[in-house]
């Protein structure tokens, strides 16, 4: 957990805080390729009580109805990803949605262990262009590559979304704690 995460603000050093916002950036990337799995673990985060959202404007994040709807979004479109009718991850829509995905999940990531919302944020949204039009790039290379249908691509794709997005998570809580060892 969490407990005393917005004094950490203070005591976090520059590499630590840095750490952070790669971790941002990161959670970003996941967030272009899965736009609504890395809201959904880190709803859940904050439910469970490894993000402290609640001094936050993201508090509503660690509300259980919060917490339901991301994951069911996430189920939703981990399935819907696979359908032929749906759209490019690179056309308007679904990419101002992985950006408007990627900086609440960074920014919820950074703030929920004392760093600054608005870096995280940013960190997270920058994350998403780099993950969006990445992600697509080797999705489709991989396809060609491999000679497989798009679905088993886009199978191993789900895999790194969501082992990422929960491994990320854990590392952002494991900065601090290094962190303030530090210090």
């Amino acid at each position: 957990a969490c407990a005393g995460a917005g004094a950490a603000r203070a005591r976090l050093g520059p590499i630590f805080g840095g750490m952070l916002f790669l971790l941002a950036l990161a959670l970003g990337v996941l967030a272009g390729l899965r736009s609504m799995t890395p809201p959904a673990v880190v709803a859940w985060a904050a439910r469970l009580g490894h993000l402290d959202l609640d001094p936050t404007p993201l508090a509503f994040l660690g509300s259980a109805v919060a917490a339901w709807l991301f994951a069911a979004a996430a189920l939703g479109e981990l399935v819907g990803d696979k359908l032929p009718f749906t759209p490019n991850r690179t056309r308007r829509g679904p990419f101002v949605a992985r950006l408007l995905t990627g900086a609440l999940s960074g920014g919820a990531l950074v703030a929920g262990v004392g760093g600054s919302l608005a870096g995280g944020a940013v960190a997270g949204a920058l994350g998403a262009v780099v993950g969006t039009f990445g992600g697509y790039r080797a999705r489709t290379g991989l396809v060609r590559a491999l000679g497989t249908p798009d679905y088993v691509v886009a199978v191993m794709e789900d895999a790194v979304a969501v082992g990422g997005a929960i491994l990320l998570v854990l590392a952002a809580g494991g900065a601090v704690e290094i962190g303030r060892a530090h210090v």
